[in-house]
């Protein structure tokens, strides 16, 4: 509806009462105003919540460890609401800006401490060539290796199904005061780098840590109808800074110490053949500590969907850890997700996850065996409690998107 056309509808319903316009009238109307503003300017309201019951095996409790059931929600994916818009200003350029939210269904709380500490930015776009963006965004190791060729992206385990405490920035990888240039569909690659500034000129408390704390990331991915491949890597250097997504710096139950410099290497791919879709990846990360020798994680994943029709799916994965140098471990988890679409936007799953830890490491003259961790983050699910080598989640849920 124009701008015209509502206006003459109002008139008309207006000339034909001679009383009040009914309330439901009034409302009507202005919502068709709203919707058409909204669709005149580009700008799309969207969101996703995933909420239901989780079981799991191990999880501290007082007496040391002990089974759980528990509520929890943002599993398959992380709950969120957001804005994105477009203004078109001609000669092939639009303006473009992403507003998002993570939120928690339990009690409704925000799931990140400021108002939009999700996604933020602000940028402008070139039809068939790319884009210039500014603000809080996602780092590529997470937008072109994470959200195409994981099992914690292409079925319903989401964050039970991504690596150890996302150490390697596959799962969100969010960076603050971040500059982001891409160059798009270049015969069908896509290739980005991105910086990030801590917007301080002073020293720091810490020896000037924070002012010489930054982030920064390229990658490139290429996606065709049957095959896909990417590749990315983030650094940070002195996580304490403004710019850090701020990760864990410890592997399941292995401090790692505090850290001077993560860089992670990320490699993916993905197979399309007839109703299967298989996908791998292996990441690399060195965890290098202010003081000491650093440490490696490496992570190597396979795994696969298959449509058992076209709404059933069922999807298998593998991922094996392992921690090397100033520290050690070695981590191996199963995964299995099932997941029913009863509709375009919502959709019921199970998932079934067990992880197994061995190893151990010597901490202040006494020997601590390493503990399992299922989990993108320690928040995920929690400490499985003391010397337990093993965990396993099953979980039901729901997701819906709008």
């Amino acid at each position: 509806m124009t701008g015209a056309g509502w206006l003459e509808r109002f008139m008309s319903v207006m000339a034909s009462r001679r009383r009040v316009v009914p309330v439901h009238i009034l409302t009507s109307l202005m919502s068709s105003v709203a919707e058409d503003a909204r669709a005149e300017r580009g700008v799309t309201a969207y969101g996703l919540v995933d909420a239901g019951l989780s079981y799991v095996s191990n999880a501290a409790a007082s007496g040391g460890r002990s089974p759980l059931l528990r509520y929890a929600d943002g599993v398959a994916r992380g709950n969120r609401w957001g804005l994105r818009g477009m203004h078109k200003l001609g000669n092939a350029l639009s303006a473009t800006f992403v507003l998002e939210r993570g939120f928690g269904t339990s009690g409704g709380e925000s799931s990140q401490s400021s108002a939009l500490a999700r996604i933020a930015y602000l940028g402008v776009s070139m039809r068939g060539i790319g884009a210039l963006t500014f603000g809080r965004q996602t780092a590529l190791s997470a937008l072109y290796v994470g959200s195409n060729y994981t099992m914690g992206s292409q079925s319903a385990a989401g964050n039970y199904a991504y690596h150890i405490n996302d150490i390697d920035q596959l799962a969100s990888g969010r960076v603050s005061n971040a500059v982001k240039i891409s160059i798009t569909k270049f015969y069908r690659l896509e290739i980005g780098g991105m910086a990030a500034f801590t917007n301080r000129t002073e020293a720091a408390s810490d020896a000037g840590h924070d002012v010489l704390s930054n982030a920064y990331s390229v990658g490139l991915n290429y996606i065709s109808e049957s095959f896909a491949m990417g590749a990315a890597y983030t650094g940070i250097h002195f996580l304490s800074g403004p710019t850090a997504p701020l990760p864990s710096i410890t592997v399941a139950n292995v401090r790692v110490g505090d850290l001077r410099h993560l860089g992670t290497y990320a490699v993916g791919a993905r197979c399309i053949i007839g109703a299967m879709r298989v996908w791998a990846n292996v990441t690399r990360t060195t965890l290098a500590p202010r003081a000491g020798a650093a440490s490696k994680l490496d992570n190597l994943e396979i795994g696969g969907r298959y449509a058992l029709t076209a709404v059933f799916g069922l999807a298998l994965g593998y991922t094996r850890s392992t921690l090397v140098g100033a520290s050690s471990g070695r981590w191996n988890q199963v995964n299995v997700a099932l997941d029913y679409a009863m509709s375009k936007r919502m959709a019921v799953y199970a998932v079934a996850i067990r992880q197994m830890a061995s190893g151990s490491n010597t901490v202040a003259g006494v020997e601590v065996p390493v503990q399992a961790g299922i989990g993108s983050s320690p928040r995920v699910i929690g400490d499985p409690g003391g010397g337990a080598n093993s965990q396993m989640v099953l979980r039901i849920g729901v997701l819906h998107r709008f």
